[in-house]
């Protein structure tokens, strides 16, 4: 293989998940994590973008054509050591004590990286694994 690869990614433009509901997406995306929702175009399905800094996350409504909404706990055990995503925030910590206090549960709580940076796990409305993190100082 050459030095140079033959491709340069630049960024996560968006990441696209299967919902049940986008109503109940929306409460989770924008009412609690912030996210501001943006136009989409007129697509033949039920969907929404939300915007999350510079990455956009598509949102598609399950339907006959698309895949299952999240991941069966049959399938995925909920784990910050599996299959999830996560967004910057500006206190980890904080936001796992507001996470509490609203009553959400968590999959792991805040705690700090060996690196410094601080973490933390929960689900959305379909089960997909997000997690929320502070850098190091």
């Amino acid at each position: 293989m050459s030095a140079t690869p033959p491709i340069q990614v630049q960024h996560i433009d968006h990441v696209t998940l299967i919902v049940k509901s986008v109503a109940a997406s929306r409460e989770f995306y924008v009412d609690l994590l912030g996210m501001r929702e943006v136009g989409r175009p007129a697509f033949d399905f039920v969907g929404a973008w939300f915007q999350a800094g510079a990455t956009l996350i598509h949102l598609i409504e399950e339907h006959d054509r698309s895949g299952p909404a999240g991941f069966p706990d049959q399938i995925l055990k909920k784990s910050s050591r599996n299959h999830h995503f996560a967004f910057e925030v500006v206190d980890a910590y904080a936001a796992a004590a507001t996470l509490k206090g609203l009553g959400i549960q968590l999959v792991d709580d805040a705690k700090t990286r060996p690196d410094g940076a601080v973490q933390v796990f929960l689900t959305d409305p379909d089960g997909h694994v997000v997690e929320l993190c502070t850098s190091k100082p």
